[in-house]
């Protein structure tokens, strides 16, 4: 009985502490809020309504009250930055540095953002060194590398930045991928100047970063067919099949003219017959209509074309089809056909692209690294009809 009893006065004194800790924490909430210059507030609301221009004088008038106030100083640099203001940016950020009692740490991260300013001023150099000199810290080290990495990327030093990417990799992130598309920019290079014995050293370091690398296995066709060995270059791309079959019709017109060289033209019209059936959204209808048309006649052209189309309509499909049945028609029909296929191919034109699956930037031109976003090997490589 005499333990219940203490319990049951113990009771009243824990909720009465409760209250009072609360009633502390909440004076002091209020009292820092009171503190808080109504600049920040007016800011802050500014930027809500994407008023960036009042946003930027509350933050500067804020700044100039409260020179000690880190945060808001490097706040009012990024807004600076994104209003393309670098100058005024590049200056807040110099002025920053120069500021007492300044850590190490905090030191770091007003630098780091000095070569953000500096790189989207077009100062490349200027970032570059101040990045490189931030490698060491513990605290904006990897930002670094990463924003180094982007540069690299940006001035085509494919080989800096393959060793940027290895130091960055980690279990979150290994950068195979990235790193296979630099040692391919590599070999392109290489291949543009006929080096190809270091071209393909490039397509071999791309394949041992990444073994389902496509572009290499493009690239090994290439060089392959370039030193006189068609056949190891229709080794090389048939294996796409395997990586990526979606990327067998950009290598469809080369798989074809290796054959033809070869004196083997029929395997190559069976070939991409063989792949326009089991692939049937691979985009081979027109390349089809032509080699067909070649070498066994319109007849078997339209024969072709018909069943790619069926398989999978498509307006450029529709384009090839009407255009292989005008010789049928009477000359009336025939004009009523040119108006049809005109618009057709207008249609085409205009809404078949090329898409970012990341973010889903479009265009008529395929790109292996989105201009966008940046993303590697995201571009689709068969173009769709997008509305």
């Amino acid at each position: 009985m005499d333990i219940d009893l203490w319990w049951l006065l113990l009771f009243p004194a824990f909720f009465g502490l409760g209250w009072l800790a609360a009633r502390v924490d909440m004076r002091a909430v209020l009292k820092q809020a009171r503190e808080v210059p109504a600049g920040f507030y007016k800011g802050l609301d500014a930027l809500v309504d994407d008023k960036t221009d009042v946003a930027a004088r509350s933050l500067a008038e804020v700044a100039r009250a409260h020179p000690q106030a880190l945060e808001v100083q490097l706040s009012l640099g990024k807004l600076y930055r994104r209003r393309g203001e670098n100058d005024r940016a590049i200056r807040l950020h110099q002025q920053v540095l120069e500021l007492p009692d300044l850590s190490n740490e905090q030191k770091a991260q007003v630098r780091f953002e000095l070569s953000q300013d500096f790189h989207k001023a077009g100062l490349v150099d200027r970032a570059e060194e101040i990045l490189v000199k931030l490698l060491p810290s513990q605290t904006m080290g990897r930002a670094a590398r990463e924003q180094l990495l982007s540069i690299y990327q940006q001035d085509r030093d494919w080989e800096k930045a393959v060793a940027t990417a290895r130091e960055l990799r980690s279990d979150a992130h290994s950068f195979q991928h990235e790193v296979a598309q630099f040692f391919c920019e590599l070999a392109q290079g290489a291949l543009y100047q006929s080096d190809y014995d270091k071209a393909r050293r490039y397509v071999q370091e791309a394949f041992a970063a990444n073994r389902k690398c496509v572009r290499a296995s493009i690239l090994l066709g290439d060089i392959e067919v370039a030193v006189g060995q068609p056949e190891a270059g229709i080794a090389a791309w048939q294996a796409i099949e395997k990586q990526n079959y979606e990327y067998l019709a950009m290598v469809a017109e080369r798989l074809f003219d290796a054959y033809e060289s070869l004196g083997k033209a029929a395997e190559g019209i069976a070939l991409l017959r063989g792949y326009q059936r089991t692939f049937s959204q691979l985009e081979l209808t027109d390349l089809l209509y032509q080699k067909v048309a070649t070498y066994e006649g319109e007849a078997k052209a339209l024969e072709a074309v018909r069943e790619a189309v069926h398989a999978r309509p498509n307006l450029l499909g529709v384009y090839r089809l009407v255009e292989a049945q005008m010789d049928e028609l009477s000359p009336e029909g025939r004009m009523d056909a040119e108006v049809a296929r005109a618009l057709i191919m207008k249609h085409a034109q205009r809404l078949t692209v090329h898409r970012c699956k990341r973010c889903n930037f479009r265009s008529r031109a395929f790109f292996w690294h989105c201009p966008a976003c940046g993303e590697w090997e995201s571009f689709t490589p068969n173009r769709s009809e997008t509305h």
